[in-house]
């Protein structure tokens, strides 16, 4: 079983997940024009962007877009994460049969995960899956979507590869999830105008806009910028927000959003 590590960063058990889902739809409800919610809850994303922070920063920005994915019905869903702890060449995925989370453990698709191994030469290195920019989506994942997950960690890839990777998880009917957090560490001003640059790159599936984006999942953003060009997918802003808009610090700054690309 891959063990849940990082507990700490979005609640230590299920009724504590439970009640941050149910404060972020709250937020929902209370601020998004309903006939714009009619419109958007409708949409059957194939792939989205979630940030990866602590969920009392980010939690926000990501259940969003997991809200939105719920009517995709996947027959799985790959998620993709920058390694953060281990450096090391290519990808790895995980091969383990099942995924904790505080509100039941995820299956793990072992047989699509070996798949892909095959298909892309992807390597099956369990001590990098220790690691926060995947696990921080599943409890998500199990809340709105509860089907077989596959798990992996890139640290020196080619987003050709993970290009690659998308489309065929796409074509074989998974919700993909690309993780990634914005920039870190800027005053709120600069952060505002770096980030500025990867929300473009989103939106206009731009390549030449994401030169100027700062991600720790930039890899990660340039494969899915690849394969929506590849597939004519369209994207859409989910949300943006900044760890200021909690903590009110506006001088050690990181920057979130999420997205879907339908």
């Amino acid at each position: 079983m891959r063990k849940a590590y990082f507990k700490d960063w979005y609640g230590k058990d299920c009724k504590s997940v439970e009640e941050l889902i149910s404060y972020f739809n709250q937020i929902i409800e209370d601020n998004v024009d309903k006939l714009k919610a009619n419109e958007i809850f409708k949409l059957k994303p194939k792939a989205l962007i979630a940030p990866h922070a602590g969920w009392i920063y980010s939690g926000f920005s990501a259940n969003f877009a997991y809200k939105i994915a719920q009517n995709s019905n996947p027959k799985r869903v790959v998620v993709i994460g920058p390694s953060h702890k281990f450096p090391f060449d290519g990808s790895s995925v995980t091969l383990e049969e099942e995924y904790e989370t505080p509100c039941g453990n995820l299956q793990i698709d072992t047989e699509f995960a070996k798949d892909i191994m095959i298909n892309f030469n992807i390597q099956n290195l369990e001590y990098v899956h220790q690691e926060h920019s995947t696990e921080v989506q599943m409890p998500f994942i199990k809340h709105y979507i509860n089907k077989p997950i596959v798990e992996i960690i890139y640290s020196n890839e080619n987003p050709l590869k993970i290009k690659d990777i998308i489309n065929f998880a796409i074509d074989k009917e998974s919700l993909v999830v690309i993780s990634t957090d914005l920039s870190h560490y800027y005053d709120l001003k600069t952060a505002n105008r770096l980030d500025s640059f990867c929300l473009t790159a989103i939106e206009e599936i731009s390549l030449e806009y994401l030169k100027g984006c700062e991600a720790c999942g930039k890899i990660g953003l340039e494969g899915i910028i690849l394969s929506a060009k590849e597939k004519n997918l369209t994207s859409f802003i989910v949300d943006y927000r900044t760890s200021a808009d909690v903590n009110q610090d506006t001088n050690q700054v990181v920057g979130y959003t999420s997205a879907i690309f339908i």
